[in-house]
């Protein structure tokens, strides 16, 4: 009783009052997951526990159940977890737990469920958008994904986006299209997207990614026909204006020669023009 008033109390004084729950446990530690919640078969992933306060070691915990433990890394606070050749009963949700490195054999909340999905255990769905390509920022993008017909039972769909390591949006269907909505997008929300949809229970059957959609989006409705001209559409450019500008010039020269050679005519008519015997000399 006595060592675990001490490690209490020590623990309140070394890590801060406000550090530890009212319950005297741990405060539950955070999981994030590199390169990607939704991964493809035989493709690997790391899974990283971080806690507020130092750990003696931390458990890894799938479906409730305990799927692997480890002692803390170079830093006390953090340690990962690797899953290699993801198969696809590697799918599921995920929590993690630390034990208080004072508060001996207790341990914290778990950390928030993430969801790993393993995908390519069903047909690949489609990804299409009403409006596509470039958009103007503060528009509304909606994107529609439709699995394939022959799927039965509870359906959930997620929306991905290339380089983001969790989902977008993560809806359920009961239907087979499911609509996306993007609400006054911004040059963040520029890139490739793709979507899965997966049986959201035991087994956790996933999708292939759908194909690539592309979304680029400006910083206002004038930027997608002004202040961008393609390169090659410089270079006609700067050669017709060169061509423009030759023909202005022959014109100019034509003009003037014109006007030089009427008034030489002229002058080699006129009656007052002294003849050769009267010039100077003669």
């Amino acid at each position: 009783m006595i060592p675990r008033l001490l490690s209490f109390l020590c623990l309140r004084l070394c890590v801060g009052q406000t550090d530890i729950p009212d319950n005297g446990s741990p405060p539950k530690p955070s999981l994030s997951v590199w390169p990607s919640s939704v991964l493809p078969t035989k493709s690997s992933v790391t899974m990283q526990c971080r806690s507020p306060t130092p750990s003696e070691f931390f458990v890894l915990k799938k479906e409730g159940l305990v799927f692997d433990s480890k002692k803390p890394n170079d830093s006390t606070e953090m340690t990962e977890f690797h899953i290699p050749e993801l198969q696809q009963n590697d799918g599921g949700h995920y929590t993690c737990e630390s034990y208080s490195k004072w508060l001996n054999g207790i341990s914290s909340q778990p950390s928030d469920a993430l969801l790993l999905l393993v995908t390519g255990y069903l047909p690949k769905p489609s990804l299409q958008a009403f409006h596509w390509g470039t958009v103007a920022a503060g528009s509304k993008v909606t994107l529609q994904c439709q699995k394939e017909g022959s799927v039965l039972g509870p359906i959930s769909f997620a929306l991905l986006k290339e380089g983001r390591s969790s989902p977008v949006q993560m809806r359920s269907s009961v239907g087979t299209v499911l609509d996306f909505s993007l609400q006054n997008v911004t040059a963040r929300d520029s890139g490739k997207y793709s979507c899965v949809y997966y049986q959201p229970r035991a087994r956790y059957r996933a999708s292939a990614p759908s194909n690539p959609l592309e979304i680029s989006v400006t910083e206002s409705p004038d930027t997608m026909t002004e202040g961008y001209t393609p390169p090659d559409s410089l270079t006609e450019g700067y050669v017709m204006g060169n061509l423009i500008r030759l023909a202005l010039a022959a014109v100019i020269v034509l003009i003037m020669g014109g006007f030089l050679v009427e008034a030489w005519h002229s002058q080699r008519l006129s009656p007052n023009r002294p003849w050769p015997h009267n010039a100077p000399g003669k």
